[in-house]
Parts: structure tokens; C-alpha cells; sequence
């Protein structure tokens, strides 16, 4: 019988899909991610089922989309009755550990009154075991930090972006301010060591999840990343020529650039500056994810570890006057995934760059087929183990990618007034393929968009009478995946004269 596998599944907060230079980025570079690729597969067009991180992970630990995990939020619980991939891979007999967040809203009816978890919608995914807890108040780190010497900030959350004195980029410096704290000791290698601690004294097969901060906001990098790209020489945004022209695009779009904290900066140096910064804080990750990586091929274990590298979502960081994650444009949800298996049976794959659409949702299904483990009906993804493997993709498999966005706020009625809607209402779906993106929204227009001839989503054909029949279709195939994916876990089973009935749909 084969050894059963480990498993290193790696997230890295608020990576955009394009910024990977082997997948031909004009600026950054990420050799060590390029050489996991060139021994795994690259999904090049893999996409994020919803945003902002919470709801995003919810999909990614569930194998559910949006539609029927209906935590869409940060703050909504997830509700308790969806099972994830640590609870599965728990029922194997591993212990699933966590180093970082899952950012999981736990379900407050599991929970007593006064449990500190519902204080909070950072809490830990359940069935995996915390070593070490990085989420708003990363005092593991802080505390380390204090140990080595190093003054933190009275929050332990603030030490994320605490700069070195000195000016800043567009006052005058000559690159951005940099974390007061080296590298060696930042919140990325911090997380790094313990994890590399964990994997050299296992001495049992082990499935470990590894959530990075990085290149999440705030945009400050420890020396030398924060002057490792040129502010002046990041590539343009993507954009219409102001915010009030963008704005017009839609409803939705203009009530979104009308709060501070989604708004692009109109100071182009400290933008341009952003970009850059942002940029340095994935070359920072890129080189954690080559000290992970020797430690493996060091230690031995690098031949029987399933490795997962992935992103929850992206990041607009300008585009559409933009920061942050939401709506529906390509750069909050297309994000990076390589898969890298060790067995023989994947020899066949290395070096692969799979273009077919691949989703978050098939995170789960992927890793639990690994390691030998039953895929729940629950899982609207698929296993992405064909792919893996060298073969084609299967016959049925996606055309399109599909993601939702909720913009709802129960603290705060503000869309459902500018807007026009309920509660419920605000929220948006959108189909795209390598052609055209469709979004619908409850109640608002919808929106077309022909992304060969532009790429750049500024120009709105819903409205044009010669795509009236594209929009139909498009409607359709909207329609039809949000059928086919409606809550199915018990709807395989018949109870009959001759008692349980069980016949499993087709997952391709």
C-alpha cells in the first residue's frame, strides 16, 4: 500500500492571477513559484467564487459556491451543517493544523452567548487545529517579536504596517517606507518558521494549511522589497480617464466609488507607489515559498507532499479607480493556482499550463481525492486530479467561470438606499468566459462586456440592440449553472418500498 501523502496547502491574501512571471508579467518575478510550476500545473485562468476574504474562504474550505454556503459576508456565519475539507480529512485519521486564519464566522447557534468567537468573524475552521494564529491581532507574532527584542505597537494588529521613520515615496523619498521590522522577523517568515518547525517533527503523515497575510493591505514590505520595483515604472491602470466617467458604468459601480475606502487614491505617485509596494510584498512571498520548498527537498518530504498554492482573491489595486476586492471586474477574482503532486502518476503533467476554467471551489475535491478520501455531494467543484495527471480536460468539464458578490451591509443600510433595494437584493452574478463576461444584479441592469475586444471592461454593450441575443444566452447559461448548483446534499437519495435508494450525479 502506498505511504499516504502529506499535504501543504498554501493560501497568500489578495493575489491577482496576472502577477506571476511565468505567466508573462511585465514587472514581477516570482522564481520560486515558476519552478513549482514547472514541477506541478499552472491554472491560468482560475478564478475566486465570490470576495471579499471571509465568503471567498468559506467556498474555498467548503467546495461550495456563495449561492449555498450563504456566508456572504465577512460577519455572516457560515452555517454549521457544511462539512470542509480539515473535518474530512480529520475522518481519515490526520490532524489538520492551521498556521494564519481561515477567516470562518462561526455559526452562533453552535456556540454560547458569550463565546469570544462570536466576536469576531476571524475565527478558526472547524475541524483544523491552531499552532499559530495570525488574524487581526496576530499576538503570537507580536509576542515572539518582543521576545527578539523588537517594540510593537499597543494593537498587535497595527504591526502589519508599522514604517520605518522617514518620509514618504511621494513626499520625496526615493522608495517607499519600509516595515520597521527586517525581513528575517516579519509576519510572512514568522509564519514560515513555524511551519517548517511543525513539518520537521511530524511524525505522522500530515495535512497542513498555511494562510499569509501577504500581499494583503497594508502595503508596506520589510527592506529590501519595499525598493525592489520602480513606483515610476509599474505598469498603467485599467481604467476609464476619471472617477466620474467610471462611475457612470453603473448603479452599483458609482455608489462603490463613493466610499473612501474602495476609492483609488488621485495622488498618482502614492498609487503608483502602492503597485509597487504590493508587487515587492509577493517577490516576499515568492521567496518564503523557496525556503518552504528546500526545507521539503532537504528533509525528504518533498516526494510525498501534495503542495497547493493558491489566493483567495485578487486585488483591484487601481483599476476602475479601485482598491480592494470587490463587484465584478476580472481583477478582484482571477487569481493564481499551482498544484504541484508528487506520485508518479503526475509525471505526466509537470510543466502543464491548463487554460481550461478552473474555481476555487475545486480546492476541496482536488485535496480530497488526494489523500484518499471521499468528495461530499455538498462539493459544487470538481477534482482537478485529470489535469494533474496529463490528461484532457474531461468532456463535460466548465466553459465558463462563475462567481457572485454581496454587497450587503446589516450594520449599515447605505446601498439599500442609494440603490434602491432590499437587504436581500444586493448581490450580483456573473458568467465569463474567454469571450464575454455577463453580470446580472438583483434588480439593477446588467452588464456585457466583449472582453477580446475589451479586455479592459470600460465599454457597457447590454444596452446595444445587436448583443440583445448574446445577452439572452448568456442569461441562460447563467441561469441554468445556478440550477444545476442549487443545495444538493440530500437530493442523490430516494426513500422507497426497498428503503435508501443512492445514485451520485455526474461531478463533470
Amino acid at each position: 500500500m502506498a505511504e499516504p501523502l502529506n499535504v501543504l496547502f498554501i493560501t497568500a491574501d489578495q493575489w491577482r492571477g496576472d502577477c506571476l512571471s511565468a505567466l508573462g508579467h511585465p514587472m514581477v518575478r516570482t522564481p520560486y513559484l515558476d519552478a513549482l510550476a514547472a514541477e506541478g500545473v499552472l491554472f491560468a485562468n482560475h478564478f475566486a467564487n465570490t470576495a471579499p476574504c471571509g465568503p471567498s474562504r468559506a467556498c474555498l474550505h467548503t467546495g461550495l459556491y456563495l449561492q449555498n454556503h450563504r456566508s456572504g459576508t465577512n460577519g455572516t456565519p457560515l452555517d454549521g451543517r457544511h462539512t470542509n475539507w480539515a473535518l474530512e480529512a480529520g475522518r481519515l485519521g490526520y490532524d489538520p493544523v492551521l498556521f494564519g486564519y481561515t477567516d470562518t464566522s462561526r455559526d452562533p447557534r453552535e456556540l454560547a452567548e458569550d463565546d469570544p468567537w462570536l466576536r469576531t468573524y476571524e475565527g478558526p475552521l472547524p475541524g483544523i487545529r491552531v499552532i499559530t494564529a495570525m488574524d487581526g491581532r496576530p499576538t503570537a507574532w507580536t509576542d515572539w517579536l518582543n521576545t527578539q527584542g523588537y517594540e510593537t505597537p499597543d494593537h498587535p494588529g497595527y504591526a502589519y504596517g508599522l514604517r520605518a521613520p522617514g518620509p514618504e515615496y511621494e513626499d520625496g523619498a526615493p522608495h517607499p517606507r519600509p516595515l520597521a521590522f527586517p525581513a528575517q522577523v516579519d509576519d510572512t517568515a514568522f509564519l514560515t518558521d513555524r511551519l517548517i518547525d511543525y513539518m520537521a517533527a511530524a511524525k505522522a503523515p500530515f495535512v497542513a494549511h498555511l494562510s499569509w497575510l501577504r500581499p494583503h493591505p497594508p502595503f508596506v514590505a520589510p527592506e529590501p522589497y519595499n525598493a525592489l520595483y520602480d513606483p515610476r515604472a509599474v505598469p498603467g491602470f485599467r481604467r476609464a480617464a476619471s472617477a466620474d466617467e467610471e462611475a457612470a458604468q453603473h448603479p452599483w459601480l458609482a455608489h462603490q466609488l463613493s466610499k473612501r475606502q474602495f476609492r483609488a487614491p488621485e495622488d498618482e505617485l502614492k498609487l503608483r507607489r502602492l503597485k509597487a509596494v504590493y508587487y515587492g510584498l509577493m517577490s516576499r512571498v515568492d521567496d518564503e515559498v523557496g525556503r518552504i520548498v528546500s526545507f521539503l527537498r532537504a528533509s525528504g518530504l518533498i516526494d510525498r507532499t501534495l503542495i497547493i498554492f493558491t489566493s483567495d482573491h485578487g486585488e483591484q489595486m487601481g483599476d476602475h479607480w479601485l482598491l480592494g476586492k470587490c463587484g465584478y471586474f476580472d481583477g478582484s477574482y482571477r487569481i493564481p493556482l499551482i498544484v504541484r503532486d508528487p506520485r508518479a502518476s503526475a509525471d505526466a503533467g509537470r510543466g502543464r499550463v491548463v487554460r481550461a476554467f478552473s474555481e476555487n471551489v475545486d480546492i476541496m475535491p482536488t485535496l480530497l481525492a488526494a489523500i484518499g478520501s471521499p468528495v461530499p455531494v455538498q462539493c459544487d467543484g470538481a477534482d482537478l486530479g485529470p489535469f494533474l495527471r496529463g490528461e484532457p480536460a474531461p468532456a463535460a468539464w466548465r466553459a465558463e467561470a462563475h462567481w457572485e458578490y454581496d454587497f450587503r451591509d446589516v450594520t449599515d443600510p447605505a446601498a439599500e438606499a442609494k440603490l434602491g433595494l432590499t437587504l436581500h437584493q444586493c448581490s450580483l452574478n456573473v458568467i465569463r468566459d474567454g469571450r464575454f463576461k455577463y453580470v446580472h444584479f438583483n434588480r439593477l441592469p446588467p452588464l456585457l462586456f466583449d472582453l477580446q475586444a475589451d479586455p479592459d471592461e470600460l465599454n457597457n454593450l447590454a444596452g446595444d440592440p445587436a448583443y440583445a441575443p448574446v445577452m439572452l444566452d448568456y442569461a441562460q447559461k447563467l441561469l441554468s449553472w445556478r440550477m444545476t448548483h442549487d443545495e444538493q446534499t440530500l437530493t442523490h437519495l430516494a426513500l422507497t418500498d426497498d428503503g435508501v435508494i443512492s445514485r451520485a450525479a455526474a461531478r463533470y
